[in-house]
């Protein structure tokens, strides 16, 4: 697994010095899946709540866009059928406008694939991968898309914040 997060926060690292240096529309590949960690035992009961997103890279990010992303959130709610609502919350444009998906289980614990793909036009594929986390506190979060025949990718840093009630 260290091996798997070091690729990956190389492959990050790579993307976001491409980016700052020339915004170009190429873009780096997409790390394969099977060089992405999975949480081993994922547990899909505990991976609720409340997540605030505090770092995000990937191969999509525009240099002049650099700067306009702020802290957003993302709620995890996990369904009877293992699958989960997940709404995203952010701040655009003086506005907060949540984004809703469904994440389904795939075959392996910790991946899932969108929900109701159909309604999102040009999108092809879309995995999301629980890379690492300790389920009340920190987890890394990998998101795979392929858009128009486009790969894109970005790994998502969350923290939850736990009240001391």
């Amino acid at each position: 697994m260290p091996l798997g997060l070091l690729w990956l926060g190389l492959s990050l690292l790579g993307a976001l010095h491409t980016r700052a240096q020339d915004s170009t529309p190429s873009l780096i590949p997409a790390p394969p899946l099977f060089r992405v960690p999975l949480q081993p035992n994922f547990q899909p009961d505990q991976f609720q709540g409340k997540w605030y997103i505090v770092g995000l890279a990937g191969n999509a990010f525009k240099k002049e866009e650099q700067g306009q992303f702020k802290m957003y959130t993302t709620t995890y709610e996990l369904k009877e059928d293992r699958s989960y609502n997940v709404t995203s919350t952010l701040l655009r444009d003086g506005r907060c406008v949540h984004w809703i998906r469904t994440f389904v289980p795939s075959s392996r614990p910790g991946q899932f694939t969108l929900g109701n793909i159909k309604g999102f036009p040009g999108v092809q594929s879309y995995t999301v991968q629980v890379a690492t986390t300790n389920y009340n506190q920190f987890a890394m979060v990998y998101f795979k898309k392929v858009y128009k025949n486009q790969e894109y990718f970005k790994t998502t840093l969350y923290d939850q914040c736990i009240d001391d009630q």
